[in-house]
């Protein structure tokens, strides 16, 4: 058996045998979760039945509720699945803390790419439109236990730590990067104005200029070491 087989989720999840319990198996999860992302964005929310999801799938409905107890729950999985993935990526390229600039510019691009994704404006788009049923949903979506601005908060504590940046209010900084990062382009993709996600050009000057504004505000300097060192006394 193998040394994952031995930890105590592992061995919880299966039945004698090395089989999975049923509703513990991850891989038959992913499958239900990938083909129910399929259908939710051909079709919307709303529109997509079980059923739908079942035959894109290739489960059965008796395992998709084995799995799943609704359409609702399937639903919040996608999303809790999709932005756990988007986070991870994001925290990967702030793992390393050599240059604030290149990671601030990679996180920049990484961001704006997924923010103006077709897909991910579709997703946006559904998860506002059931916020009066699921309304649970949309304040984990937004809001937390993780999401951008946490990952780039605890990014930005460790630079005011290292001496790197100089920042009083770390959250206040990540929002503000947020918003400068965006170049409006969230809102002109949501709400259809934009038709197409903007150039690559586009998000490396919008970016660029984002990096700019926001070193300039808390780069380390003499002046802000100085203004920051008095405050403290």
């Amino acid at each position: 058996m193998s040394k994952a087989l031995n930890t105590p989720a592992a061995v919880d999840a299966t039945v004698p045998g090395g089989r999975f319990a049923a509703g513990e198996d991850p891989v038959k999860r992913e499958q239900i979760i990938a083909g129910a992302k399929r259908v939710f964005l051909r079709m919307g929310f709303d529109a997509a039945s079980m059923n739908d999801i079942t035959r894109e799938a290739g489960v059965s409905k008796g395992t998709i509720y084995v799995y799943f107890q609704n359409k609702e729950d399937l639903f919040a999985a996608m999303v809790e699945t999709e932005r756990e993935a988007f986070l991870s990526a994001l925290r990967i390229i702030l793992a390393s803390d050599d240059d604030v600039e290149k990671n601030l510019f990679a996180f920049g691009i990484r961001f704006l790419e997924h923010l103006t994704d077709e897909k991910i404006v579709t997703a946006m788009r559904m998860v506002l439109g059931v916020r009066e049923r699921m309304p649970q949903l949309c304040a984990r979506f937004f809001r937390g236990p993780q999401n951008l601005r946490t990952v780039l908060h605890d990014y930005l504590v460790r630079q005011v730590a290292k001496g790197s940046l100089v920042i009083e209010d770390t959250d206040l900084a990540a929002g503000q990067y947020l918003d400068l990062a965006s170049g409006s382009f969230f809102k002109f993709r949501l709400f259809g104005t934009m038709a197409e996600p903007p150039s690559q050009e586009e998000m490396v000057r919008v970016i660029r200029g984002a990096i700019r504004v926001f070193m300039a505000a808390y780069g380390r300097n003499d002046k802000s070491v100085i203004e920051t060192e008095l405050q403290q006394r």
